[in-house]
Order: structure tokens, then C-alpha cells, then sequence
């Protein structure tokens, strides 16, 4: 990624909780074209071990400070708007932990600032990066015309915590998991996502449990299970086409081929840390000038999709377009 003249890349950390820990551990040791350069957390008062780097409270002071030259958001979606609109506005790239947003409407306002500013801005949809779906999406080609896909999700809720409490994340298992799967479809199939159908429950509260039937600007079928679990880790995408099955297990890092004629072929894949493949996609779009490999858009149409699906849910399952969605 350095082309061995220039300084490391200066990045600042927006985020330090559970998961924005493994960006903090990655940047620390992983990379050899960047270097972080600054945190920003609640507790700026507290320091953590073996981290000498400027710390703020305030995103806005990190932003701003001219060691930062690209910043890395690891927080609740919900403060995603105004820390993207705040690196865009000061020229510095922004890698931002899905979801984007909560809502349709905050995600194209980021993409829009972002395009205003020509400042590039990445979705970390990390999945894109694992090993097995990397394979899954090579086999895709080797069963000819896809015709229906089932996806499943399924993550314990002990993983849903926030950081030293025992209180959930409070984002539904769609946004937080099944924007994941949404992503995925448009990854796998390069289609747009036409039309969900989708139920959820609990009715009262953030769901723990959604099923989503969709199809594709191509007229693929595919079908999400999505659900928070007490136990048992499921990641799985089974791709039925014309000339075969694939199956893709990236918990198990497996993924099994079954062609019509009777030829079968099951490959395990070598673990990956995707976090850290994020990190390396964002910092050589930087250095190359070249787009991201995941864009704000694609992050942007996950969360328009998961839109249409929470209004499909409000609507008793009724079919819904996400350019429709609001």
C-alpha cells in the first residue's frame, strides 16, 4: 500500500467499543501504509494501554486536528450523519462501520455530501470481504442462470451487548445483521433489489427475528433469515442455478459445489480478518485515488432496502419498492 517514500496515512478513530476495538488493534500494528494518528471516544479522559495517540472527546477536535487525514467511524449508526458530514466538509475520507444509517434519507445525504465534496466515503460491509463469500461469488458462474437463493444470519444476542453492559444494541437484527444480506445480494448478483416482502417480530419492540422474501431488477428470488439466537452462530448462502447448487458457509469457512451432471467439489478457505481487509481497501483507494470497493452508495441502497422492508412489515407483508420506501 506505501510505495516506500511516502509517511504513513494519518487516520483517526471514531469509536472504541467492542468493535471499533478491532479496528483500534489492527491500526496500531497492521498496516503498513497508515498509521493512527488520533482517537476519539466518550471517555477521552481515559487512556488506553500501549495507545500514545492524541485522545478527544469531541469528534469535531479530532476532525480537525492536521494529523487526521482520513477518519474511521466505529459508532452507534445514529451519530453516523453528522461525523460524515463533518470529514466531508474538512476534505478527509471516511470509512464508516455499517449500517451507514438508519434510514434511507441520512444515507443519501452522506453520499450526497460526500460527491459534493469529492471526498471519497467506504461502507465497511466487512462480509464482502470474507474468504467464503469471495469463493461463493467465483462459483456463482459455474451453475449457470441463477434462479432463487436462500441467505441466513442468524447471531447470538450475548454479541449484541454494548460495551460492560447488559443492555442490547438498540438496532433490530435487520439493520445490524440483515443489512449484511442485503448487501450480499447486490454484491453476488450485481442486480438492484426490486421488491421486499417482509415480516418481523417481536410487533412491540426491536425485532429479534426477520424473514425476507425479495426479488431482484433481474428477477431473482431470494429469501432472508435473519434472527438474533441465545446460541449457535448460522452464516449461510445456498444459490440455486440452472446447472447446479452452490453453499456457502463463512462461520465454517466452507463452500460446497454440486453441479447437475453429478460433480461435487467442497473447498475450505484459509480465515481472513475482514476488518483488516476494510482497512486495506480504504487506505489503497486513498493512495491510488481510485474508488472504493465499497461505496457509500452500496452502503446507502442496503439501508434503503432494509427501509422498504421495515414499511413492507407495517404493512402486514405487502410488497414494497425500496425507491418507494421514503
Amino acid at each position: 500500500m506505501s510505495d516506500g517514500f511516502s509517511p504513513p496515512l494519518g487516520i483517526g478513530l471514531v469509536g472504541v467499543g467492542r468493535h471499533g476495538s478491532r479496528y483500534l488493534q489492527h491500526l496500531l500494528g497492521d498496516l503498513p501504509g497508515a498509521a493512527l494518528a488520533a482517537l476519539c471516544r466518550r471517555t477521552a479522559g481515559k487512556r488506553l494501554p500501549g495507545c500514545e495517540v492524541p485522545l478527544y472527546g469531541d469528534y469535531r477536535a479530532m476532525i480537525a486536528d492536521p494529523k487526521v487525514e482520513a477518519v474511521v467511524v466505529v459508532t452507534p449508526p445514529t451519530l453516523c450523519l453528522d461525523i460524515c458530514l463533518a470529514a466531508t466538509s474538512a476534505g478527509k475520507p471516511i470509512l464508516i462501520e455499517k449500517p451507514l444509517a438508519t434510514s434511507g434519507a441520512d444515507a443519501r445525504a452522506m453520499v450526497a455530501a460526500a460527491d459534493r465534496a469529492r471526498v471519497p466515503l467506504m461502507t465497511a460491509q466487512t462480509l464482502r470481504f470474507d474468504p467464503a463469500i469471495l469463493l461463493l461469488k467465483e462459483q456463482l458462474r459455474t451453475i449457470g442462470r441463477l434462479q432463487s437463493a436462500t441467505l441466513v444470519s442468524h447471531i447470538e444476542t450475548k454479541a449484541n451487548m454494548l460495551p460492560g453492559t447488559a443492555t442490547p444494541v438498540p438496532l433490530g437484527a435487520l439493520l445490524e445483521l440483515g443489512v449484511h444480506l442485503l448487501d450480499l445480494v447486490r454484491f453476488l448478483t450485481g442486480e438492484e433489489i426490486a421488491e421486499v416482502r417482509c415480516s418481523m417480530a417481536p410487533a412491540g419492540g426491536p425485532e429479534t427475528v426477520a424473514t425476507v422474501r425479495l426479488r431482484t431488477t433481474g428477477g431473482l428470488a431470494c429469501t432472508l433469515d435473519i434472527a438474533r439466537v441465545e446460541s449457535q452462530r448460522v452464516g449461510t448462502a445456498e444459490w440455486i442455478g440452472s446447472a447446479g447448487t452452490v453453499t456457502a458457509d463463512w462461520p465454517g469457512r466452507t463452500v460446497t459445489t454440486c453441479l447437475t451432471g453429478g460433480a461435487s467439489d467442497r473447498r475450505t478457505v484459509e480465515p481472513r480478518p475482514t476488518v483488516l481487509a476494510a482497512l486495506q481497501a480504504f487506505v489503497h483507494a486513498i493512495r491510488t485515488g481510485t474508488p472504493p470497493p465499497v461505496t457509500g452508495l452500496d452502503g446507502c441502497r442496503a439501508v434503503e432496502a432494509a427501509d422498504a422492508c421495515y414499511r413492507s412489515a407495517s404493512l402486514g407483508g405487502a410488497a414494497v419498492s425500496p425507491a418507494d420506501a421514503g
